[in-house]
């Protein structure tokens, strides 16, 4: 073994040589950096921070034939497990005086444990200052300044904080970090902490060290009151970050949970007086995404002010969701369903939104934006972008992004012939049951509010693969449960061998495959088989996933699988400006007809179907809403 280590030493001070020789010789191209020569396949693990002019390399080189005697020594007996060298490979970075680092040359390790090696004592010292930040940058630890915009709001407080604590718990977060809340309202940061805490939950792995955790993530947690226009009220939160993070590679970054009208000055304030000196600096934009086009180009205007288009994550939580991530899984990693993903087997998609509760008293705030701005135009969109998407050439995000981008721009103008709308009215109770309100009864609604509270679109993509597939839409709140669903229906089997055998309706026969996104996230196909026995009866049976039987793992909420991927930099499932203004540029016209003819909606009872016209406007493309006979909508 110190055979092998006084070779490698003869090399270093063999390559100081060279290196000198090159500078005599004037030479200071590219080609010279590459010195001292590799041995080639020779592997190299551990790395040094200590550093040497090139005149120092023969120092070096009697320190560690010195090391290497006492390390064989040291084998002797057995100690040494056989590898080759009995020693790890090790880096040194040279230098010479008024320099940059030079590339590493190879140099004897420690026969032991991690360090560096004193070049005037020969002996090995631990050294464990030199770390790797998350940047890539040698040398100096990094930290992360989570900063929640709006930290006393709903937001914040129901999902926000719970996610970033199943973080903490799970270990995803980075070993050095804060989260710093921001709001107008005046509270100490124990007082925060103490409010905070009654809405985190060890949900996963529930109650090992649970406590613990809950008290080293509160530790971590700090607030810091101020106007959301206020640049003094943003420069001492900075100042705040600055003392935390002491010294190290500051990544920075800014949830805005918050109205949409204060998001630019709030984002202005944010970049221009709280950004990383040394990191990166990143804003996730929580949805409503304007109201309309025009909207949504100004909202994207005022914060490209100070911040560019890599900076900005529009956050759609319902794409965090587990079975929308799975939707390309599902799709581009199964050959089985690759051919039948078309026009030519695939009859219609439907897409289905559904919640069991009314407005709650948000009836302000929903009424200003509607179902269809709320639901549809971002969520169920997206979700049928990722559907109808041609396979990327590759899972990088950008690639992702411009396949959902070709199918919005391929999609068809919305005709109001394609549109139902309608409104929740009180239902009394009956057999024990409560009365329910209708919309108009909240106190927060505008009185002959024509809002819909419910929508049901067909939707059209004019390309190769979907021309003359209908997508429906249909998204409601206070109906008779809570479920979100994507349902493929395939078309009739040609020639229908089996057709005395269905019954009348072969509707009922058709194969099918739902996703369910929540609750209870399953995947199931629709098939026919026969029924056992002597005689010949078909029945629709189903091959069912089950998330719950099959996998037994608490599913991540959607925020953690975002916020996670903020701090990593992966944009995948976050929305593009030019994905933002397709979208909206095919809602706008639908929402100015609506509300320039003052159309009235349909109203349905609380806790029903919806109304009569969802039902027409499927048998229009000759389907039937395919969750009708499961006690669907």
């Amino acid at each position: 073994a110190w055979r092998v280590w006084i070779g490698r030493a003869r090399a270093v001070g063999t390559a100081a040589g060279q290196r000198r020789r090159q500078g005599r010789s004037g030479c200071r191209d590219s080609s010279c950096a590459a010195w001292p020569a590799r041995r080639p396949a020779r592997p190299r693990v551990a790395a040094w921070s200590h550093t040497a002019t090139a005149p120092g390399a023969m120092a070096l080189a009697r320190a560690a034939r010195a090391a290497a005697r006492r390390g064989a020594r040291r084998s002797l007996g057995g100690a040494n497990s056989g590898s080759r060298g009995g020693g790890v490979v090790a880096r040194r970075q040279l230098r010479r005086p008024g320099e940059g680092p030079l590339q590493a040359a190879v140099a004897p390790a420690p026969p032991s444990g991690e360090g560096s090696l004193d070049a005037s004592s020969g002996d090995f010292a631990v050294d464990r200052s030199a770390r790797m930040s998350s940047d890539g940058k040698a040398g100096t630890a990094s930290f992360l300044s989570f900063v929640v915009v709006g930290a006393s709001g709903d937001l914040a407080k129901k999902k926000i904080y719970p996610a970033l604590f199943a973080l903490y718990y799970e270990g995803a977060l980075p070993e050095d970090f804060a989260i710093f809340g921001y709001a107008r309202s005046k509270m100490t940061t124990a007082e925060f902490r103490d409010r905070i805490a009654l809405t985190l939950t060890c949900r996963i792995d529930a109650g090992v060290e649970c406590g613990n955790k809950m008290d080293e993530f509160l530790d971590r947690c700090y607030y810091h009151a101020g106007g959301y226009d206020s640049p003094e009220s943003f420069a001492e939160l900075s100042v705040e970050m600055g003392e935390a993070e002491e010294g190290r590679v500051a990544n920075r970054v800014f949830y805005l949970s918050i109205p949409p009208s204060i998001f630019v000055p709030v984002a202005q304030n944010a970049a221009n007086l709280c950004s990383s000196p040394t990191g990166y600096t990143r804003v996730i934009v929580e949805k409503p995404f304007g109201r309309d086009l025009e909207s949504s180009r100004e909202l994207s205007k005022g914060l490209y002010q100070a911040l560019t288009e890599d900076q900005i994550y529009r956050i759609d939580h319902y794409l965090g969701k587990e079975l929308i991530e799975n939707l390309m899984v599902l799709r581009f990693s199964n050959l089985v369903f690759q051919p039948l993903w078309s026009r030519d087997s695939i009859r219609n998609v439907q897409i289905i939104f559904s919640e069991n509760f009314g407005t709650e008293g948000r009836g302000g705030y929903f009424d200003n934006y509607g179902i269809i701005r709320d639901i549809m135009q971002n969520h169920l969109l997206q979700v049928l972008a990722l559907f109808a998407m041609e396979q990327p050439v590759s899972l990088n995000a950008e690639d992702i992004r411009n396949e959902k981008v070709k199918v919005l721009q391929s999609m068809r103008q919305i005709s109001m012939d394609d549109v139902v709308v309608g409104q929740y009215k009180a239902r009394k109770g009956k057999d024990g049951f409560p009365d329910k309100p209708g919309y108009l009864d909240d106190e927060t609604v505008p009185s002959g509010s024509l809002c819909p509270t419910f929508a049901a679109l067909a939707l059209h993509i004019d390309n190769p693969r979907w021309d003359g597939v209908p997508f429906l839409m249909k998204a409601g709140k206070a109906l008779n449960r809570r479920l979100v669903e994507i349902r493929v229906q395939f078309r009739h089997v040609p020639g229908q061998l089996y057709r005395p055998h269905h019954g009348a309706n072969l509707d009922l026969a058709t194969n099918e495959l739902v996703i369910r996104v929540q609750p209870d996230e399953a995947i199931y196909l629709k098939m026919n088989n026969k029924v056992p026995g002597l005689g010949l009866r078909l029945d629709s049976t189903k091959l069912d996933l089950q998330y719950k039987g099959e996998y037994n793992e608490e599913l991540p909420d959607a925020y953690e699988r975002l916020i996670l991927d903020a701090i990593k930099g992966d944009k995948r499932l976050f929305i593009r400006s030019d994905e933002l203004d397709e979208a909206w540029q095919l809602f706008t016209p639908l929402l100015e007809q609506l509300e320039q003819q003052e159309v009235g909606p349909e109203l349905y009872p609380y806790g029903s179907r919806g109304p009569i016209g969802a039902h027409y406007l499927a048998a229009k493309y000759g389907v039937r809403w395919g969750d009708m006979g499961e006690g669907g909508l």
